[in-house]
């Protein structure tokens, strides 16, 4: 019985664990649960219930999916009043989400059905198993679920084997064309009113970002490189990366920021967009870009 307690609480209601697993393992099924939502449509209401007043943009990148999709989503809860949108005052275009009573329900339901499932999962587990799961799952969620206020942002100043590696990841990621090599990233960190940060958990590298100027626009600088490895998405860590680009820009009284994306990267424009990046004419050679945004400091 103290096993089966002490398993019941490292799941910490499976609920949770269960979405953690199915939204990192990509483990899709048509319902979830086998009940009425999807299992997009289910992470869409366990999100914006647990973060009431979220906006589109926000839930798209927490998700990264495509805005399109997302939107479709959105409008089939709120004919099915399980959401509510409501046009935010900061940002006309935006919506801030909100669970209606039913859609309160909705989540209680499908919580009721995760403990089910959980239940009649361990009847079937020894004593002894359970011992052997207990510590496995205290170590994934560990691993997993590292919260935010363990991430540190760090400017750095050489070019170091953790700093190289993460940007030919990028590179491979993205599939970057034009690849800056060591003399030129030890340029940018040489450049006071340039830089580049890392975002790391514990001893372990998550996230860049790069600022460098650009010659062809007084004032301005360029945003590039901002990555994050996808086991430590979900931790707003690009959020935090282009706040210290940001902060830094306007402590060397920078007035833009200029950066270029590509139309297939969804959930990095609707960040872009949300941070107040505004779409603008080229600016730039670079020949795999073909969106191009800025923002005014």
């Amino acid at each position: 019985m103290q096993a089966h307690t002490a398993l019941a609480r490292q799941v910490s209601s499976v609920r949770e664990f269960n979405r953690f697993y199915t939204a990192r393992l990509g483990l899709l099924r048509k319902r979830h649960l086998g009940g009425e939502f999807s299992l997009t449509e289910a992470r869409m209401l366990y999100e914006i219930g647990a973060h009431p007043r979220m906006t589109a943009s926000e839930l798209c990148a927490t998700l990264g999916l495509d805005p399109g999709y997302i939107s479709r989503l959105l409008a089939t809860l709120t004919r099915r009043k399980l959401i509510r949108q409501a046009a935010s005052r900061a940002d006309g275009r935006e919506k801030l989400l909100t669970l209606t009573v039913n859609g309160e329900e909705s989540v209680e339901r499908l919580n009721t059905q995760s403990d089910t499932q959980i239940e009649r999962m361990l009847d079937g587990i020894d004593s002894a198993d359970r011992d052997n799961l207990v510590t496995a799952l205290a170590q994934a969620h560990r691993i997993l679920a590292t919260p935010s206020n363990e991430v540190r942002i760090v400017r750095i100043a050489r070019a170091s084997s953790e700093a190289r590696e993460i940007l030919e990841e990028y590179y491979e990621a993205v599939g970057v064309v034009k690849r800056d090599d060591a003399a030129a990233l030890q340029a940018v960190l040489d450049d006071h009113a340039s830089g580049m940060w890392l975002a790391t958990i514990g001893k372990n590298v998550a996230g860049c970002v790069m600022l460098r100027g650009l010659d062809s626009i007084p004032g301005a600088g360029e945003c590039k490189r901002l990555y994050v490895r996808p086991a430590a998405r979900g931790f707003h860590i690009a959020t935090m990366l282009l706040n210290a680009l940001e902060d830094h820009a306007r402590n060397q009284q920078l007035d833009w920021i200029y950066l270029d994306t590509y139309d297939d990267l969804k959930a990095a424009i609707a960040l872009y967009e949300h941070r107040g990046y505004r779409r603008c004419a080229r600016y730039n050679d670079n020949p795999q870009a073909t969106v191009f945004m800025r923002k005014s400091l």
